[in-house]
């Protein structure tokens, strides 16, 4: 389950994230669901307000050249999922 905190600090976060404009740009596309109870696998996110409550903290980054991880959010869930397959990040987000 891809429970996602967003940390201000880079020291708290498991991952820097860049957001890129293309699905073709990205690692790992994302879908945002409403509930923690249907956030599985890597790519559906259910965003959450407490670290205990996070299976992964993020820090959102201005540059792509700054990221471990870019990601494009998708608007169907059955859009989601890893773009690329070997990734160091693959299965420790949920």
């Amino acid at each position: 389950m891809a429970r996602i905190l967003e940390t201000r600090y880079e020291s708290q976060a498991d991952a820097k994230v860049f957001e890129v404009p293309y699905e073709s740009q990205a690692d790992l596309c994302w879908h945002e669901v409403p509930y923690a109870s249907q956030a599985q696998g890597d790519a559906l996110w259910h965003f959450v307000q407490y670290e205990q409550q996070a299976s992964f903290k993020l820090q959102w980054v201005k540059y792509e050249s700054q990221a471990d991880l870019k990601v494009h959010k998708v608007k169907y869930a059955e859009q989601a999922g890893w773009r690329t397959a070997n990734h160091k990040l693959r299965g420790q987000l949920g």
